[in-house]
């Protein structure tokens, strides 16, 4: 029994690191291999791979700045989509961002928090704040707090468009950068903890 769950756990694990065939078609592959943390960057202390699904916590360490989950590769003009499950607390997708020293990250993001923010485009350690607000009227309709949620970030040209769960939530003309990492966020305040799962990428021509 113990046997054939390791085994069904491992096969479980795979999935989360494919692509549809659909998707394969359209051009996606995945940026996580549903294993290993392979192509990313971050605290060891803080970000861990568990049955198929990046979990990055804070429990039990106190950040002195958000952290980041960091890509070792840039993007220029792509769709990215993922699914993102949030306990609690602040999370968030950064991309066409910097990487800075300490797994710090500076550039626009692709906010969630709780019971806030979803589908938001927001200047992380810039000064424009919150660039966009896509959570009133639009991403509190349809995100499910507390459990899975489909998160679509497109950039193409200057054109950037996120969606939360099918929905357009947030629209915006930048050309201030078009290209850099991808990251995923850890807030300092609160222990908290965040879920990723079957992070696949399109880059567009």
């Amino acid at each position: 029994m113990i046997r054939l769950s390791l085994v069904l756990l491992a096969v479980c694990a795979a999935c989360f690191g494919q692509v549809s065939q659909a998707e394969k078609k359209e051009g996606f592959r995945p940026l996580f291999d549903g294993r290993t943390l392979n192509g990313w960057d971050g605290d060891p202390r803080l970000w861990s791979v568990r049955g198929g699904v990046i979990v990055g916590t804070t429990e039990g360490v106190e950040l002195t700045d958000n952290t980041f989950l960091i890509s070792r590769h840039t993007f220029g003009d792509f769709v990215l989509r993922t699914e993102v499950k949030l306990r609690n607390h602040n999370s968030g997708i950064q991309f066409r961002s910097e990487a800075l020293p300490n797994w710090v990250v500076r550039g626009l993001q692709a906010d969630l928090a709780e019971g806030n923010w979803w589908g938001s485009i927001y200047d992380e350690k810039g000064k424009r704040g919150v660039i966009v607000n896509g959570w009133q009227g639009k991403a509190e309709k349809v995100v499910r707090p507390g459990d899975w949620n489909d998160y679509e970030i497109a950039c193409q040209g200057d054109l950037i468009q996120l969606r939360v769960n099918g929905l357009l939530t947030a629209e915006l003309r930048d050309s201030s950068k078009t290209s850099g990492i991808l990251a995923l966020q850890l807030h300092r305040g609160p222990a908290m903890q965040v879920e990723f799962r079957n992070i696949r990428l399109r880059e567009l021509k």
